[in-house]
């Protein structure tokens, strides 16, 4: 469905500043969403929430449902006389610009458990009715969650494929025996959903009483290692026996790598997958839109063909594009949930198949000003080329900053390219001289980083595809969101049509 025409910015939720080492869903998530209307924005495009494992990506999630307990904020478990002012005394000496994400772990959990225990004993009759009306309402996926959750705390392993065959399996007399055994484990996880989730909402309120409406985010796939695949192993293409993946997903070498991208996550069994009305996708749209306003399904081109890589090879060269049933996938949803408000994600190796289902569904696909620059005037995103049911971005959080992608992965042609096409340079920099394209452009949704609002440089990238470690973890100081950034988001807005006050 196309969309007015409006602008926003990109940030996750862990880069809001605040004194406990990541960002949360307290005050400084409030200053965020009144720096966008103060700055005439109507858009907050975030990445996933679900639960981080190792690594902690967003894109690589304990569960495609669940909420990431990392980001429930303290302050407002105290405000609910859930903790104290000791409990929240001694806080270790968090680093202010980025996320230590092990020492977070180490101190919140154990705050977060001292909530629950406290919310055992003294939640009032109301709470306990919304607690317990939560439980049953999002439990077709939550008990699979909880107790998923509750094993991999208890088990002594990292991954499901190493719990003994019975609970691999999922015997049914185990799975219940784990339930008596695990009642408090569970109940804990149970109670982290619902406080995250209490809290998203409220946020979510807030911000579109503002006029501002979230971008949330679907990663294509999820990770192995994952209460969804344990609970539906029949969705995936896995070993019956071991629960080993037999097939992964990847990328072949693109822009961003050499020999691809090997993600490692399970293939779909997509034949399985249609004979059920693709049930578990339908109810994970279902779930993404009960807590965003839009949704950008990452890597959409896996919906018409994937690349699907043998199990056990180092790299993704070696494999294969299949078909998936994007159509008969889009139109059940559409079926089930009525007008589907999607922006696809179309970057990468996209053939004309990949646009014929993007178009047939009329959903915008996305434009990023980084890659206009490196060949001729006939380059798609390129400003006067790009179409307007579109996205227009500087960057995505795959990408560098604007800044650290001008001075230090731009090849000379590229700048020498960017130079003639801008004319001159503007006042405040090439962050902000792109940002100036994409709000100047005929597509109806233009979206910014905030590194890139903030001039920032390499050191403030979100992510860099393929590398292991060091990604995610960037955070802004609350002094940065200052009136001159929202006065200067303003007039663009203003300038080029995108303010509806």
């Amino acid at each position: 469905m196309p969309f007015p025409r409006s602008s926003g910015i990109l940030l996750h939720p862990t880069s809001f500043p605040g004194r406990y080492g990541i960002g949360d869903l307290g005050l400084e998530a409030y200053k965020f969403v009144d720096f966008l209307a103060r700055s005439g924005q109507q858009l907050w495009q975030i990445l996933p929430l679900g639960p981080t494992g190792f690594g902690n990506s967003p894109y690589m999630c304990f569960s495609a449902m669940a909420g990431n307990p990392l980001l429930i904020s303290p302050d407002v478990l105290k405000d609910q006389g859930l903790l104290s002012e000791d409990d929240l005394r001694d806080i270790p000496d968090f680093p202010l610009d980025h996320i230590d994400f092990e020492q977070v772990i180490a101190w919140k959990i154990p705050v977060l458990r001292k909530a629950c225990e406290n919310f055992k004993h003294k939640a009032s009759p109301i709470q306990q009715k919304e607690f317990e009306g939560f439980c049953r309402g999002k439990a077709n996926w939550l008990e699979d969650y909880t107790l998923f959750m509750a094993l991999l705390d208890t088990q002594g392993t990292t991954t499901w494929t190493e719990w003994p065959e019975e609970l691999r399996k999922r015997k049914p007399e185990v799975l219940e025996h784990w339930r008596l055994q695990l009642t408090d484990e569970i109940f804990f996880h149970k109670f982290l959903q619902f406080e995250f989730f209490r809290q998203w909402s409220e946020l979510k309120l807030y911000a579109n009483e503002q006029n501002i409406q979230i971008i949330g985010d679907i990663p294509i796939y999820v990770a192995h290692n994952s209460a969804d695949v344990w609970a539906h192993p029949e969705n995936f293409m896995l070993d019956p026996e071991t629960g080993e993946a037999t097939e992964v997903a990847g990328v072949p070498p693109d822009y961003f790598s050499a020999t691809g991208q090997l993600w490692g996550n399970p293939i779909y069994n997509w034949n399985y997958l249609q004979s059920t009305r693709f049930h578990w996708w339908v109810r994970r749209v279902r779930e993404n839109l009960a807590h965003a306003d839009l949704i950008r399904i990452d890597h959409f081109r896996g919906l018409e063909s994937y690349w699907s890589v043998p199990a056990g090879e180092e790299t993704a060269i070696n494999g294969k594009w299949v078909k998936a049933p994007g159509y008969a996938l889009f139109e059940t949803i559409r079926e089930e949930l009525g007008t589907l408000p999607i922006i696809a994600e179309d970057l990468g190796y996209i053939d004309q198949p990949v646009l014929d289902l993007r178009d047939h569904f009329g959903f915008p696909g996305m434009k990023i000003l980084h890659f206009a620059f490196g060949s001729d005037a006939n380059n798609a995103y390129l400003p006067f080329n790009v179409v307007p049911n579109s996205v227009i971005y500087t960057g995505t959080h795959d990408n560098n900053t604007t800044i650290g992608w001008y001075y230090q992965d731009a090849s000379d042609y590229e700048r020498d390219r960017v130079q003639k096409y801008l004319g001159c340079n503007g006042p405040h920099g090439i962050a902000w001289d792109f940002i100036r394209l994409a709000m100047s452009s005929v597509a109806h949704q233009a979206i910014i980083p905030l590194q890139d609002v903030f001039n920032l440089g390499s050191d403030a990238r979100m992510n860099t595809p393929s590398k292991a470690d060091g990604n995610w973890d960037w955070r802004y100081r609350s002094e940065a969101l200052t009136e001159e950034y929202s006065n200067r988001l303003r007039e663009m807005v203003m300038i080029y049509g995108r303010y509806k006050g």
